[in-house]
Parts: C-alpha cells; sequence; structure tokens
C-alpha cells in the first residue's frame, strides 16, 4: 500500500513539473514570439507576487527592435582607456564637475558624512551616465526590460530586471510610461531596477538629483565602500567601483576623473 502511494504521488509531482515546463516563458530571437512569452510570464509574474498595476504595465510592453540592436553594437568599451576618455569627454566632465561640487557642497559634504563617499566619484559616474541629467534616454523602460527578458542572450538577467521593474511600478515609483536607456536603466544616473530595489533611497526617483546622487553613494556603499580608503586600481574602494560597470575602462575612467575632481 505504501509502495502504491508513493508512485501515485511520483506520478502526481511529475505531471505538476511537466504543466510548469510546458507553460514555462520560453525565450525567443525574434518579435515573432514575443506576445506568447508576455503572457505566459505574466503567469509568472502573477505568481511571483506582481499586482494589478505590474501586469497591466507587462501587457502594455511591446518588442523593442532599438534595444535589440544597442546590446547587439555596444562598441565604445572596446577602446583603449586615452580613446575612451576622449570619446566620452573626460575633461569636459571634470571641468563641469568641479563647478558642481562647489555648487552643492552642501549636498556633497552630507553625502560623504553617511555614505563614506567623497564627490569625485559620484560626480564622475553622474556625467559619464547622463552627462549631469541631461540625456537620461526616451525608451520606455519596461518594453526593453521585457524585451531583454525573452531575448535569450541573457534572459536570466533581464528576468530579474523585468521583475524589479515591475514591482516598482506596483509601489508607484515607477510606470508603464517611465522612459530611460536602452537596456532599462533610469534616471539621473542609470540604475537598472533591480538596483533602484537594492539601493534607491528617499523616493527612488531617479530622475530626482538628490536621489539620484544618494542612491548612487548608497550603491558604492553597498559594494564594500569604505569611507577615507583610496578608490584607484588596487586600492580598497575601487572594487565598489568595479560594482557599478564591468567594463574595465568605464572603471578605470570613473577612477581617474574622480580623483581629479577630487583634487
Amino acid at each position: 500500500m505504501a509502495l502504491k502511494l508513493k508512485l501515485i504521488f511520483t506520478v502526481l509531482i511529475s505531471g505538476i513539473m511537466s504543466a510548469s515546463a510546458a507553460h514555462a516563458a520560453q525565450c525567443g530571437n525574434t518579435a515573432a514570439g514575443f506576445e506568447a512569452w508576455k503572457s505566459a510570464f505574466a503567469s509568472q509574474a502573477k505568481a511571483g507576487g506582481i499586482g494589478s498595476k505590474g501586469l497591466s504595465a507587462l501587457a502594455s510592453t511591446t518588442y523593442s527592435t532599438g534595444t535589440i540592436y544597442a546590446d547587439r553594437h555596444q562598441k565604445s568599451f572596446k577602446l583603449s582607456l586615452d580613446a575612451f576618455m576622449a570619446k566620452r569627454g573626460a575633461a569636459g566632465i571634470v571641468a563641469r564637475a568641479k563647478g558642481l561640487k562647489r555648487a552643492n557642497a552642501a549636498l556633497f559634504a552630507s553625502l560623504e558624512a553617511r555614505y563614506g563617499v567623497p564627490a569625485g566619484p559620484i560626480l564622475a559616474i553622474w556625467g559619464m551616465e547622463t552627462g549631469f541629467g541631461a540625456v537620461t534616454g526616451n525608451q520606455p523602460t519596461i518594453s526593453a526590460a521585457a524585451t531583454l527578458a525573452y531575448d535569450c542572450r541573457r534572459s536570466a538577467f533581464f528576468v530579474e530586471q523585468l521583475m524589479a521593474a515591475l514591482k516598482l511600478v506596483d509601489s508607484g515609483a515607477m510606470s508603464s510610461s517611465t522612459r530611460g536607456a536602452m537596456h532599462g536603466e533610469v534616471g539621473q544616473t542609470q540604475f537598472m531596477p533591480k538596483n533602484i530595489m537594492l539601493y534607491g533611497v528617499g523616493g527612488r526617483n531617479l530622475n530626482n538629483k538628490n536621489d539620484a546622487l544618494a542612491s548612487t553613494a548608497n550603491f558604492l556603499r553597498g559594494h564594500g565602500w569604505r569611507a577615507g580608503a583610496g578608490y584607484q586600481p588596487g586600492q580598497a574602494n575601487f572594487g565598489a567601483i568595479q560594482g557599478w560597470n564591468a567594463a574595465t575602462v568605464y572603471q578605470q575612467a570613473i577612477a581617474i576623473m574622480g580623483a581629479q575632481i577630487d583634487g
């Protein structure tokens, strides 16, 4: 009798797992399967706690060919450090950052007191990411995240980003009309949705200067930043900068410009 019950239980579990697999959202590399994927993913999202606002935002997404093109054509990170900094206008960023540091001295002093991060690297990131808030992107954020979650190249990573974005929609920190960069980055320092969930402070409004800069300092602290330690390659805080962006030239550029700004 016990053996029979065990066999029945095994068959039931196998059936449930097979049904789940059959209904799991399948990635794809063209627009053709996107709507079917959305339908399947909506079930997963609902099971994962996404509410009506988030599900509505997901339903309104469209496949973004622009996002896919941008994802396949990232070339500047392959440049030498000197070429990368020239292309990004490092000298101009440093010059403007010094003025912004003086004009916002109280703000940067409060950020360093709270998070241990000096103005230089925060300003370098702000300048590199959006030209100090001038260019934050015009791509529909939820569609960008959904497109990359569906795309097979880095699906697992972007499924996490999409789920975070939908949770932010549910909470009111983001909406179906939120716009940002091509990969789903938003705000003045271009946070991915999951990082907003983890490190966003204040109102989590990354289009607000104070929220964006405080969130950036909090991100660096969350990646091991130690107050008073150096942040050049080989120094204690360079690892926190590496957490910001995986490209070596980007990491080095932040460190170099940060030191010039702080100097």
